[in-house]
């Protein structure tokens, strides 16, 4: 590869990471978003965010396209190679994170009117800070090649999990309780998990940062992809 051509090359592997970097931070701005759709009714806010669903998923297809094609011209080993195939697991995380918020507001659609408990509120929010931090986490980890903070988003995960496992209890207690009809209950848990599942995808970007720096492959532990609502 001559001078010329690898300048040429590592500009297009430049533009390429601008541009999941663009696109997770689009993820992580949009989950306190669905937070808001959820505990104000904000129905317009719902609407943005639905809508962009499809710019965001063209978009991770275009990067994605376009590392194969830097990968068939170029041939690229070692690091570079790293940096590309990294981009392309990084897409799979990003689209699905940004779907998972889209379907916390179609579900926070569905219960529109219905009375939240406090704790419940107060969980919904607890959850909503912690898988936001995870994900910023986890882009800047990206960003600066971090491999110790990509190591402890795992770790990290773990409150997480427990603040939705508390959040399922609650439902349960305020549905015994009368105070959450059974639809909205059904509702209140997949959002719930939803929510879990963004720490979920923060979690492996920190595995594919972790190979990008060190080499090391992640252990094939990926989630499976997010369930699907009906549109509303």
């Amino acid at each position: 590869m001559s001078e010329e051509t690898r300048k040429s090359f590592h500009h297009q592997v430049d533009e390429v990471r601008a541009e999941i970097v663009r696109l997770a931070g689009l993820a992580v701005e949009a989950l306190p978003q669905g937070t808001d759709v959820l505990l104000s009714g904000d129905l317009e806010l719902a609407d943005e965010l639905i809508a962009r669903e499809r710019e965001v998923r063209r978009r991770c297809v275009a990067v994605e396209d376009r590392c194969y094609q830097l990968i068939a011209m170029q041939a690229p080993v070692a690091s570079d190679l790293r940096q590309i195939v990294t981009v392309v697991r990084m897409t799979a995380e990003v689209e699905r994170s940004y779907a998972l918020v889209v379907n916390i507001a179609k579900a926070a659609r569905r219960i529109y009117g219905s009375p939240l408990d406090p704790r419940l509120r107060g969980l919904i929010t607890s959850m909503s800070e912690h898988a936001h931090q995870l994900m910023k986490f986890a882009v800047d980890a990206y960003v600066e090649a971090d491999a110790g903070l990509a190591a402890a988003l795992d770790d990290m995960d773990d409150m997480l999990d427990l603040l939705h496992a508390d959040f399922i209890a609650m439902i349960f207690e305020c549905h015994a309780q009368g105070e959450a009809e059974l639809k909205v209950a059904v509702q209140l848990a997949m959002i719930g998990r939803f929510y879990e599942r963004v720490g979920d995808h923060a979690v492996i970007i920190g595995k594919r940062v972790r190979y990008m720096v060190t080499g090391d492959l992640p252990e094939r532990a990926d989630p499976s992809p997010p369930p699907s609502l009906a549109s509303a």
